[in-house]
């Protein structure tokens, strides 16, 4: 069978929790003995998205995803492709950024953020469709949402003013 991301992923985090996975074609053996239809570069993938880290035990190592979300730290290029892909929009005022995103879609974008740990980012709020991203004031709000900006691909301020609502 085949799963969406979020059902794949949400069963490769119960198998982590129950077992042993030492490499990334056991996590594919295991997934198949279920009757998920899966890859090996999609477990990959999946298991960066997760934040999973290999922890040493007695015998070696094994995958382990941490549980505090302060501990799970993205790769560089899950960021870029979390703002690339949900990102329409960035703004910012003083030492404030918002960003916007499809409906339902906000959560996705501040916990990429926040697992990314941007330099100059106090902290995110994430909406609906809108995240407001807090800037250190030596940062400030303009640094950090051209930064934004660059990584989803958006390079005219112009164009990726928020919209602003007609009277």
């Amino acid at each position: 069978m085949r799963l969406g991301k979020n059902q794949r992923q949400h069963r490769i985090a119960q198998i982590l929790r129950q077992e042993s996975v030492s490499s990334q074609d056991h996590l594919v053996d295991l997934l198949t003995a279920q009757g998920v239809a899966v890859t090996q570069a999609t477990v990959s993938r999946d298991l960066d998205d997760l934040g999973a880290v290999k922890v040493p035990t007695g015998g070696g190592s094994v995958y382990a995803i941490p549980e505090l979300p302060s501990e799970q730290i993205a790769p560089d290029d899950h960021l870029r492709r979390v703002l690339g892909e949900w990102v329409v929009a960035v703004g910012s005022s003083q030492n404030l950024v918002v960003l916007n995103t499809p409906p339902g879609s906000a959560h996705v974008v501040g916990s990429a953020i926040d697992r990314s740990v941007v330099s100059g980012v106090l902290g995110t709020v994430a909406g609906d469709d809108t995240v407001l991203v807090v800037a250190t004031e030596q940062a400030g709000g303009g640094a950090v949402a051209d930064f934004f900006r660059s990584q989803a691909g958006l390079t005219d301020p112009a164009e990726s003013a928020p919209l602003e609502e007609s009277s």
